[in-house]
């Protein structure tokens, strides 16, 4: 990626997006906060974000729906869960959903540096590893 990253924080506790938004604001990229799933599907249909740091339990639409969504319509977001209140069904149905990481507050601030910075290395890898194939066609009609 030669862009800066796109990090998308999605909870609605103001005192924990702010947290998020100061740990994260050391990094080489570009994050945004916001507390609800209507604020989330605005700003991905402007501009979809590399990585989404989400709670499971928000007013409205629960994380896990909002985890089915942004599945389905941004495949290539990383979504990393962060819930204050994890159980064994959540884990399991987060995974199956596609989320890349799974957090349970309290989460420290190297956690959600490392769990941040692991989701877009791989993001990184995943879109080398898509480009490969075409490198590899475009060399055979040359060669």
């Amino acid at each position: 990626m030669n862009a800066k990253a796109k990090i998308l924080i999605v909870d609605d506790e103001e005192v924990v997006r702010l947290s998020y938004l100061r740990i994260l604001a050391g990094m080489n990229c570009n994050v945004q906060a916001v507390g609800t799933w209507m604020q989330v599907s605005q700003l991905m249909q402007q501009e979809p974000f590399d990585v989404v740091l989400l709670d499971l339990r928000m007013p409205g639409m629960d994380g896990i729906t909002v985890l089915k969504l942004i599945r389905q319509c941004w495949p290539d977001s990383h979504v990393i869960i962060i819930t204050g209140y994890p159980t064994i069904e959540s884990v399991k149905e987060a995974v199956t959903l596609g989320a890349y990481d799974y957090l349970t507050k309290p989460v420290g601030p190297d956690q959600v540096i490392d769990a941040t910075n692991s989701a877009m290395l791989h993001k990184q890898w995943a879109l080398h590893d898509d480009a490969r194939p075409r490198m590899y066609e475009a060399n055979q009609v040359r060669g």
